[in-house]
């Protein structure tokens, strides 16, 4: 048999657990009290959240309302300036500079979520076998997730930043020349998507190891009785039963690197020649750099509506989702 047999058995296993029987239907009385404490619970947790709700309002609303002011002005940090409309969502989308950096940041999105993602996984589904100091273990791998990116950054840096450092160093030392990692425009985007993956990696295992967790071993057992190869149990059960968790840990790693200004404004600072400029390093610069807050604040709003547009489409997935 192969892995689908688990999966219809899994299938039923749920249709009967769920309850059955021909039990009487309840009574008018019975159904007229639920539906009046029903709505008396209702309103109390409505009065009981009003003012947290009008709190978070005052907080995200203020700013949110002054930004969209700035963004369709032409002043500064310190002037409002005059009324353009949408011209500054005009300038910013006819730049070269921002689709360069939407470019950079597409790329750096899509390897940030699924390469961490990747390695994440593999290192939870190997902690789940038995490994001779495996709590140990786990805790180094948290490091560069716990560590501050400050130090973080620093220590790459050592490591790659000029031709003494201690990774050109051995590439010359074994006769493949010298590589400008930080000063070369492809190799410095390509070290800021791997340092990425470095510091995101840890958040990924713990996501998929708690979904793990929650994985009956019994499914894999029955798998196997079935004939199914640990492929088909990876790709049939695994997969499918911690997807949900999948989306919700890619929808949170999109939305930090998007954001993600440290990891690269610290390792590269968006050189050389704008080569690693993301669309937040680009805002930065254009609001405390060159002083064009509206430019700034546009490119920020058009990250935001982009964000809104993939976690939408990842949590249609996660409703999606067969697994219960």
């Amino acid at each position: 048999m192969s892995s689908t047999t688990a999966q219809s058995g899994l299938a039923r296993a749920r249709r009967g657990l769920a309850p059955g029987g021909s039990g009487g239907r309840p009574r008018n009385e019975d159904l007229n009290r639920k539906s009046k404490l029903s709505g008396q619970t209702t309103r109390t947790f409505f009065w009981l959240l009003l003012p947290s709700i009008v709190l978070v309002i005052l907080i995200n609303g203020y700013p949110l309302i002054y930004a969209a002011v700035q963004a369709t002005h032409d002043g500064s940090l310190i002037d409002t300036g005059n009324f353009v409309g949408l011209d500054n969502f005009t300038s910013v989308l006819t730049s070269p500079a921002f689709w360069k950096a939407a470019q950079f940041t597409l790329l750096f999105t899509i390897v940030g979520v699924f390469g961490s993602w990747g390695v994440g996984l593999g290192l939870a589904l190997l902690l789940r076998t038995k490994i001779p100091a495996g709590g140990a273990f786990k805790v180094l791998l948290l490091l560069p997730w716990v560590v501050p990116i400050v130090v973080s950054s620093t220590a790459w840096n050592w490591l790659v930043a000029t031709p003494d450092s201690l990774i050109p160093s051995i590439f010359r030392n074994l006769g493949l020349g010298t590589p400008l990692f930080l000063a070369d425009p492809h190799l410095a985007a390509v070290m800021v998507m791997v340092f990425k993956v470095w510091v995101s990696f840890p958040f990924m295992m713990m996501m998929t190891s708690a979904a793990l967790a929650s994985v009956d071993t019994t499914v894999y057992e029955a798998a196997s009785m079935d004939g199914a190869t640990k492929w088909q149990q990876f790709t049939q059960i695994t997969l499918p039963m911690i997807a949900r968790s999948t989306y919700i840990s890619w929808i949170l790693m999109t939305i930090f690197c998007v954001n993600d200004f440290p990891t690269i404004y610290l390792l590269t600072g968006g050189g050389p020649v704008d080569a690693t400029t993301s669309l937040v390093v680009l805002a930065y610069r254009s609001v405390f750099q060159d002083f064009q807050t509206g430019h700034g604040v546009a490119i920020a709003f058009l990250m935001t509506l982009t964000l809104v547009i993939v976690s939408v489409f990842l949590y249609r997935q996660i409703r999606k989702s067969s697994v219960e």
